[in-house]
């Protein structure tokens, strides 16, 4: 089964008191900073997708790997990009709702 590790729960951590406590004395601009390097994070892992099917590709050209691993190695990189649109297309939705939204 393919898995795509920009999301996965593997780095989510229980639960602490003394977490949610420090989360909760944090500033607007520290939030929005943290929000800020996870978008870089995730952006940066799919982009590394990318040229990994590149190379993948490239590697297949001369003979190194098996077309199985190129297709993988393709698909994990689409569908990280396929993911990435639908985020940032149901943001942009998100948005102009609120925009929309009479005060």
């Amino acid at each position: 089964m393919i898995q795509n590790s920009m999301f996965s729960t593997q780095s989510i951590q229980p639960l602490d008191m003394k977490q949610s406590a420090s989360s909760a004395s944090k500033t607007p601009a520290q939030s929005l900073s943290d929000f800020g390097s996870y978008l870089e994070n995730a952006l940066n892992q799919v982009a590394g997708q990318e040229k990994a099917a590149e190379e993948m590709s490239n590697q297949f050209m001369l003979g190194q790997v098996d077309v199985d691993q190129v297709m993988v190695s393709s698909q994990k990189a689409l569908l990280s990009l396929e993911l990435t649109t639908q985020i940032r297309n149901k943001a942009i939705e998100a948005y102009q709702e609120i925009m929309r939204t009479q005060i």
